[in-house]
C-alpha cells in the first residue's frame, strides 16, 4: 500500500483504525488520493552546491500523492519524509524502535503510571519561526481523541489514553485508561502539529494535499504531487538528531525499472532508494552500490469482500490461500527473500507463534474445500496494487488459481485508483495489496489492530464486521489490550491470532525482505529499514 505503503499504504502502506485502520472511508479516500495536480520538475530547488552543501537526492518506491497530514497519513512516502519534518513527544529510533525525548525532554519514568507528564524541549520552534507551545500539543491530541473527527492516530490511542491536559505553557499531562506501557512508544505516531497554522478554516485539507509544516531538523521547500519533494536544513532545530544534509530532493519513482535506472551507473542521478527489485539486486552491487534488506513484517495479503458470494464461505477464502504455491512466488518473484507466511505476524515478532490454521501449499485441499462449499466455475477478479514487487507476485497467484478450475483475471492498478473504490464502496471480489504495520511499530496490539477492529476500515472494506466470528475476535482483541501481564497477554494474542488466521478474511501470503540501495562511497551511516521509505536522521556525507 503501509504504501502501507501502505495501501497508499505501502504505498500508503496502508490505512486502518483503531491501533491501525485509517478509519472512516472519506479519511481513506483523501489519504489515498490527495491532490495530484502541480508541477512535475523533480529538479532540486535553489540549486546544487559543493562537498558537504550539495543536495541529497533519494528515490522512493511509492507515491508521494497522498494525504501528508501526519495523523491521517499511511503513505511510506509521506510517513518517511513526516519523520524528518515533524516530532512527537517522543519518537523512537527506526531500527530498534527504542524511544527517545524529541518535542518533550525527557521519557516519563514510571511506565506502569496512569498519568504522564511531558515537558517541551526548550527553544523549540515551528518552521515558521513561531514557538513550540502546550496548546500545539493540545490542539494535536484533541484531534487524536476528538470521537467526531477521524484520524489515523486516534485508532493508535483511543483505547488506552483517556485525555490529554495543560499543565501550563510548556507542559502537558497525559491521562491514561489503564496502564499501558507500550504506549510510549506510539507516542511518535502523535506528530505535533502547529496550531496558529492547521487551525485555520482549510488548512487540514492543504495538510492532506501537502502542506508540511513542523518543529523537526528538515523543513519541506517544495511538493510535487507524482514527482518529488525537496527539504532543507531547519536552522533553528535545536533537537537531539539535528539535519545532516543541508538539502534533500526525494523523487518519486513507482515503476521499478526507472527508479533502478535513477540509481545506476556512472551517471546516476540518485545516492539512495528503497523498494530494490530483487531482480536488480546483483547488478546494483555490481556497479558499487550497496544492497541491503530487512526482514520484517511485510507482506502481500488477500482482502475477501465477505458481502460478495462465494467470499461469504470461510472455505472458499481458505481454498484460495491452499492454492496457492508460495514457494513458487518467493523464488520466481522474490528469488528468495521471503518466507510463506505460518501466522499474521512474522517469524521475527517477540509474539510469534506458528497459528494453528497455516495454509501451506495443497492443491488437493483447496479443491477439496471448492467441493464442499458447493463452489465451481468461479470467476475471479483479482484487483491489485501496482507496487512492483506485487505485480510480480500476481502471476503465480493467477497459476494457481487456475490450477484448481478457478479462472482469475489480474487487475493491478494505481493504488490511490484502487482504494477509491473501496472507499466508495464499490463492489470487488478480491484485492492483493502490500502491506507493513511495522511502519507503526512492533507490538503485536498495535500490528493486529492495524487490520482487525470493531471500527476499523479494512473490516469495512471486507464487509465482515457484523459476523459472529468477527465480534468473538473484537473481544478477546480488547480483553488482551487491557492485560496487564506481558507473558498472559502475549498468550491472549497468539490465541485470537489463530482466529484471524483460520477466517482469513484479511491475510498474509508471504512475508518478504525489503532491500534498499547507496552509494556507500557518498554516503555513511545508511540503516535499511524491514518496512518501506527510508530514514536519514542518522545518515551523512562520507
Amino acid at each position: 500500500m503501509r504504501d502501507a505503503t501502505h495501501a497508499p499504504a505501502l504505498h500508503r502502506r496502508s490505512f486502518l483504525k483503531y491501533s491501525g485502520a485509517l478509519g472512516a472511508a472519506a479519511a481513506i479516500s483523501s489519504t489515498l488520493s490527495a491532490c495530484s495536480s502541480g508541477p512535475q520538475s523533480t529538479n532540486e530547488t535553489g540549486g546544487g552546491g559543493e562537498g558537504a552543501d550539495r543536495t541529497l537526492t533519494a528515490v522512493i518506491g511509492y507515491g508521494n500523492d497522498q494525504s501528508w497530514d501526519p495523523l491521517i497519513t499511511a503513505s511510506a512516502f509521506s510517513m518517511a519524509a513526516n519523520h524528518h519534518i515533524y516530532e512527537g513527544l517522543l519518537d523512537t529510533d527506526p531500527i530498534s524502535r527504542e524511544p527517545y525525548a524529541a518535542l518533550a525532554t525527557e521519557i516519563p519514568a514510571d511506565l506502569q503510571a496512569t498519568t504522564w507528564r511531558f515537558t517541551l524541549r526548550e527553544g523549540a520552534k515551528w518552521h515558521d519561526g513561531q514557538p513550540v507551545t502546550a496548546d500545539d500539543v493540545i490542539f494535536t491530541f484533541d484531534r487524536v481523541l476528538d470521537p467526531k473527527t477521524t484520524t489515523l492516530a486516534k485508532n493508535f490511542f483511543g483505547s488506552w489514553l483517556k485525555e490529554v491536559r495543560k499543565v501550563d505553557e510548556k507542559s502537558v499531562e497525559l491521562v491514561l485508561k489503564f496502564p499501558f506501557p507500550d504506549g510510549v512508544q506510539r507516542m511518535t505516531l502523535a506528530k505535533i502539529m502547529p496550531k496558529h497554522v492547521f487551525s485555520k478554516a482549510g488548512a487540514l485539507d492543504e495538510a492532506t494535499a501537502g502542506k508540511a509544516v513542523g518543529s523537526g531538523p528538515y523543513r519541506q521547500t517544495a511538493h510535487n504531487p507524482k514527482s518529488n519533494t525537496s527539504f532543507e536544513a531547519f536552522a533553528d532545530y535545536n533537537g537531539p538528531r539535528k539535519a545532516t544534509f543541508k538539502k534533500m530532493n526525494w523523487l518519486s519513482i513507482v515503476d521499478a525499472a526507472p527508479r533502478v535506472a535513477k540509481i545506476s551507473g556512472s551517471s546516476a542521478g540518485a545516492q539512495i532508494s528503497d523498494n530494490i527489485p530483487y531482480a536488480n539486486i546483483s547488478q546494483l552491487e555490481k556497479g558499487g552500490m550497496k544492497v541491503e534488506g530487512g526482514a520484517g513484517m511485510n507482506h502481500l495479503f488477500l482482502l475477501f469482500n465477505t458481502a460478495h458470494k462465494p467470499f461469504d464461505d470461510v472455505r472458499v477464502r481458505q481454498a484460495l490461500h491452499y492454492a496457492i504455491d508460495t514457494e513458487k512466488m518467493i523464488q520466481a518473484a522474490l528469488r528468495g527473500h521471503g518466507k510463506p507466511a505460518s501466522s499474521f505476524l512474522n517469524e521475527g515478532n517477540p509474539s510469534y507463534r506458528k497459528a494453528k490454521t497455516v495454509y501451506t501449499y495443497d492443491r488437493d485441499k483447496a479443491r477439496e474445500l471448492l467441493r464442499e462449499a458447493g463452489v465451481s466455475g468461479l470467476t475471479v477478479n483479482l484487483m491489485a496494487v501496482n507496487v512492483s514487487w506485487i505485480v510480480d507476485c500476481l502471476p503465480t497467484i493467477k497459476a494457481s488459481w487456475d490450477a484448481i478450475g478457478v479462472k482469475t483475471t489480474l487487475q493491478p492498478q494505481e493504488t490511490a485508483a484502487l482504494f477509491t473504490k473501496l472507499d466508495q464502496k464499490k463492489d470487488f471480489q478480491v484485492v492483493a495489496a502490500a502491506s507493513n504495520p511495522n511502519q507503526f511499530g512492533l507490538d503485536a496490539d498495535l500490528i493486529m489492530h492495524y487490520n482487525y477492529g470493531p471500527e476499523n476500515t479494512w473490516m469495512r472494506y471486507a464487509r465482515w464486521t457484523d459476523n459472529s466470528a468477527a465480534k468473538d475476535l473484537f473481544k478477546r482483541m480488547d480483553e488482551a489490550t487491557r492485560e496487564p501481564d506481558a507473558e498472559t497477554k502475549k498468550q491472549m494474542t497468539q490465541e485470537y491470532i489463530d482466529i484471524v488466521a483460520e477466517n482469513a478474511v484479511i491475510y498474509p501470503v508471504v512475508h518478504n525482505e525489503l532491500m534498499t540501495a547507496w552509494n556507500a562511497e557518498e554516503l555513511t551511516g545508511i540503516r535499511p529499514q524491514p518496512y518501506p521509505g527510508i530514514n536519514l536522521l542518522q545518515a551523512k556525507w562520507a
